[in-house]
């Protein structure tokens, strides 16, 4: 990939400080996930700013998820159940709103279908 100009690099690094702070915000709320807000601040980094990718990779906490993710994309099993129980609970959530039917079965299966998908990605 070539370096970037400037102005994109400036771009990358907002985007990527977006992404640090929802990921920040994410650590306090429990409905608001913090590592996938790393892992795209990590991949923003990488194209901008590759001091803030090192120090994200080198997180105590969150940079073994970030590496296990960009070698083998894998996924703790902790994050496979909680992430399944938060899908599991906001469709029942959603099921006793007024939404629309469409809504009601679609925002189920799709989560369904991330489950799925997310089951499927290798463990650290």
């Amino acid at each position: 990939m070539r370096p970037a100009g400037p102005v994109a690099r400036l771009l990358w690094r907002a985007l990527a400080l977006v992404f640090v702070a929802l990921g920040l915000i994410g650590a306090f709320l429990p409905v608001l996930p913090t590592v996938p807000f790393l892992l795209a601040a990590a991949w923003a980094a990488g194209r901008g700013w590759p001091a803030l990718e090192r120090w994200l990779l080198g997180h105590p906490r969150y940079g073994k998820h970030i590496r296990q993710w960009r070698q083998r994309g894998a996924v703790p099993r902790r994050a496979k159940w909680t992430a399944t129980a938060m899908m599991a609970l906001s469709s029942a959530v959603l099921l006793a709103t007024a939404a629309p039917i469409a809504v009601k079965i679609g925002a189920p299966v799709l989560m369904a279908a991330v489950a799925i998908w997310l089951w499927s990605r290798p463990e650290d």
